[in-house]
């Protein structure tokens, strides 16, 4: 980012002012993301229960709708599953409704292999994508525990990729693994989530590689790939007949600099992934509750849909000031 070129001299650079355009909506939304109305809806109510398939054996007795409902109650409003099913079953009774309330244990067992539906979209056209990484914390002994009694550290992490439309913040595409896993690895995968036409991927100097522009250039052949280079990059050898676009924003350092080239290439974009990421451990939490690594996939799913849900009721409009 154009700070740390700055960084002896940070204290001395005034912090930037913004201004709020649209205070008056985004309270109003605010204020709606903990209005529990807009959680039900005709469609899923009609689905609650799946109908009879005829096979052998027992049918199940509430639908994969049920269950996710059930987790994204949990996930918005933090509370553990008993509390979820006494929630869900409050509201049942609000509605008038004659529907059956999974208990926690049905909840925990089948939110292991739910498959999630996709996360909502809400705009089309082509997309900036921002990839980026963070660490969630899951079960285990924390550092307190750690630093009274002593012990070898017991709490792990997993790694939450996501991929993050800076114009709107909306998380189009994510994926959990272990902490083990590689950034560039993912980048893939992420790509094949997205729907919609790519045109600019952006990603900080961890995914620097000829890897990388070849998994974009497979799914996107015209989409524009920012990523810096490091320190020590050097042009390739066919750089002379046929410049790749990694050998393009080389040459482009070593004539503007660079921040000259980050102000070229509007690198200052990629900041707001790590704002989605902030987002992300405000409302849903900076930990995974559940313990196995499948259901936390389906956990961290949900987080992001959920997540998708509450900024598509309003987001903040700033203008720079200062």
């Amino acid at each position: 980012m154009l700070y740390k070129a700055n960084e002896p001299r940070r204290a001395k650079i005034p912090k930037a002012r913004y201004r709020m355009e649209n205070w008056a909506a985004y309270d109003a939304a605010l204020r709606r993301r903990g209005d529990l109305t807009i959680w039900v809806s005709p469609e899923a109510i009609a689905a609650w229960t799946p109908p009879a398939t005829g096979r052998r054996g027992r049918p199940s007795r509430y639908s994969a709708i049920a269950i996710e409902a059930g987790l994204m109650l949990r996930l918005a409003f933090g509370r553990p599953w008993r509390q979820t099913e006494g929630l869900l079953g409050s509201l049942m009774r609000l509605l008038g409704l004659d529907l059956p309330v999974p208990d926690h244990t049905t909840f925990s067992r089948r939110s292991a292999d739910l498959a999630v539906e996709t996360a909502l979209v809400r705009t089309d056209g082509p997309a900036t994508v921002v990839i980026d990484s963070t660490g969630l914390k899951v079960f285990g002994k924390g550092e307190w525990y750690l630093q009274k009694y002593g012990g070898p550290p017991r709490r792990s992490w997993r790694k939450l990729h996501l991929a993050v439309d800076p114009d709107t913040g909306e998380v189009l595409a994510s994926e959990l693994t272990g902490n083990e896993e590689g950034d560039a690895s993912l980048v893939g995968s992420l790509l094949d989530q997205i729907t919609r036409p790519i045109d600019a991927v952006i990603a900080d100097g961890a995914y620097d590689g000829e890897p990388i522009y070849c998994a974009v250039a497979e799914r996107a052949p015209d989409a524009e790939v920012i990523i810096p280079p490091r320190a020590t990059a050097v042009v390739s050898d066919s750089a002379e007949t046929a410049p790749t676009r990694r050998d393009r924003h080389i040459r482009m350092i070593k004539e503007r600099g660079r921040l000259g080239w980050q102000r070229a290439v509007q690198y200052g974009r990629r900041s707001l992934v790590e704002v989605a990421i902030l987002r992300y451990k405000v409302l849903i939490g900076r930990s995974l509750r559940a313990r196995t690594l499948p259901a936390q996939k389906v956990e961290a799913a949900i987080g992001c849909k959920v997540m998708n849900l509450m900024t598509s009721l309003g987001m903040p409009v700033t203008r720079k000031v200062a």
